[in-house]
C-alpha cells in the first residue's frame, strides 16, 4: 500500500507540472502542443479538437473555488489552444467568486456552495432579466492530509476529527487516535490544526460533515467561515496544503490533487467494515448518490456525508460554475457558453479523473448541458 501511494503522488507531481502550462497561455495560444503518445500525436491538440469554440473570442475573467483550480487549470490549457481564448479564473476563494459575480466583475465564479438565497438576489442586479444559478461541474474528496513522522497509515473517525479541529485533542498518542489505529506507532507530537483563513466552501462542506455526523462534539454553525477556536491558518487549498507540508505534526483540510509528496492522506472510519481513503472512485460512490434540490434552472445537489456505504468516502465536495441563467454579457456570452460547454462535455469531464477529481454523474451531468445550451 505505501508504494502504490508513492506511485500515486509521483503521478500527481507530473500532473501538477502539466497543470502548470496553463498559466503561460495567453489568447493566441500556445508554442506547446502538449505531449505526444505512442503515434506520435500530440494529445493536447487531439483534446483541442474537440472543442467546440463557436464565436467565442476575447478573454474572460473568474474567479472563486480553489478547489477546482488545478481542473479549471488543465481545461483552460485545452480550450484556448483551441479557441484562443484567454481566461483569466483568480481561485481566490468560494467567498471571493460569489462577491466577484454578485458584483458583475466576473462572467462567471466556481463556488464549493450553492448560492444562498441573499446571494441569488443579488444576481438580479447584474442578471439583466435573469438570475445566478448553480451548475454542478467538479467533484472530488475533501482529504485531511497529514504529516506526522513515521505514520503512512492514518485512520480517523468523525469525533476524532471534530475534536482534533477544536482543539480538544492536541497529541498526536492521544488515547482516542491510539484506539482507532491499534498496532500504528504514534508520537508524542503536538497537533498542529490547520484551517482556510479566507472564506471557502471547502470548509463549509468539511464542517457540513462534522455538524452532520458528531453534533455533539462540533456545535458550531457551519458555513464559508471558520467558526471553531484555536488552530492556524492560510489562505486557499494550496496554502494550506503548503503548511501541513512544511509544518511536523500538522494536518489540513483540501483536496485530493493537493495531496502530495510529504502529505499523507488520512482514511475515515465511516462505520462501514473498512475505513475508506479518499479517491476518485470513492468520493464518485458517495456523489453518485447526491439529489438535486435546485428549482428552475438551478442544480444545487444535496450530499450524502453520513453515507456507510462500502468504499464511499463521506467528506467529498461539488464545485458549481456559477452563471446567470438570463441577461449574461454580450461580449462575454459566447465564450462562456462555449468553455461550460467543454468542460461539461465528456472529453472535458474525461479530464477530471487525471487528476483526482470525481466527474459528475451521468444523469446531473447531463441536465448541466441542456442549461448551458439554454443560457441568454
Amino acid at each position: 500500500m505505501k508504494l502504490q501511494r508513492k506511485n500515486r503522488l509521483r503521478a500527481l507531481s507530473l500532473g501538477a507540472i502539466a497543470v502548470s502550462g496553463a498559466l503561460a497561455l495567453t489568447a493566441c495560444g500556445s508554442d506547446d502542443n502538449g505531449s505526444n503518445d505512442a503515434g506520435g500525436k500530440s494529445t493536447a491538440s487531439a483534446n483541442a479538437g474537440s472543442v467546440k469554440c463557436d464565436n467565442a473570442k476575447g478573454q474572460l475573467l473568474a474567479d472563486g473555488s480553489s478547489a477546482q483550480k488545478n481542473a479549471i487549470d488543465a481545461w483552460v490549457k485545452t480550450f484556448s489552444q483551441a479557441c484562443g481564448v484567454q481566461i483569466n479564473y483568480k481561485g481566490g476563494g468560494s467567498g471571493a467568486g460569489v462577491t466577484a459575480f454578485t458584483q458583475g466583475q466576473v462572467a462567471f465564479a466556481g463556488s464549493d456552495s450553492a448560492l444562498k438565497p441573499e446571494e441569488v438576489a443579488a444576481s438580479k442586479k447584474v442578471c439583466n432579466g435573469g438570475q445566478g444559478i448553480d451548475l454542478p461541474m467538479v467533484g472530488g474528496p475533501i482529504a485531511l492530509g497529514y504529516n506526522v513522522p513515521g505514520v503512512d497509515n492514518l485512520v480517523l473517525d468523525a469525533p476524532t476529527l471534530a475534536k482534533i479541529f477544536d482543539s480538544k485533542i492536541t497529541k498526536w498518542n492521544d488515547p482516542a487516535i491510539a484506539k482507532l489505529n491499534k498496532g500504528v506507532k504514534l508520537p508524542d507530537l503536538k497537533i498542529q490544526a490547520f484551517h482556510r483563513s479566507d472564506e471557502s466552501g471547502t470548509t463549509d462542506n468539511f464542517t457540513k460533515y462534522l455538524i452532520a455526523t458528531t453534533p455533539n462534539n462540533w456545535k458550531y454553525s457551519g458555513g464559508k467561515a471558520w467558526q471553531a477556536k484555536g488552530g492556524q491558518s492560510a489562505p486557499q487549498s494550496a496554502g494550506v496544503a503548503q503548511q501541513v507540508k512544511q509544518t511536523s505534526g500538522a494536518i489540513g483540510y483540501f483536496e485530493l490533487s493537493y495531496v502530495k509528496d510529504g502529505i499523507e492522506a488520512v482514511s475515515i472510519d465511516t462505520g462501514a467494515s473498512k475505513p475508506v481513503a479518499p479517491s476518485t472512485e470513492s468520493a464518485t460512490a458517495d456523489i453518485a448518490a447526491a439529489k438535486v434540490v435546485g428549482t428552475g434552472k438551478d442544480l444545487t445537489l444535496q450530499l450524502d456525508y453520513k453515507t456507510k456505504a462500502e468504499g464511499a468516502y463521506p467528506i467529498t465536495l461539488v464545485t458549481y460554475e456559477i452563471v446567470c441563467d438570463k441577461g449574461n454579457k454580450a461580449d462575454t456570452l459566447p465564450a462562456t457558453k462555449a468553455f461550460l460547454r467543454y468542460i461539461a462535455s465528456e472529453d472535458g469531464q474525461k479530464v477530471l479523473s487525471g487528476i483526482d477529481y470525481a466527474p459528475v454523474p451521468d444523469e446531473i451531468i447531463a441536465k448541466v448541458r441542456t442549461t448551458i445550451e439554454g443560457l441568454s
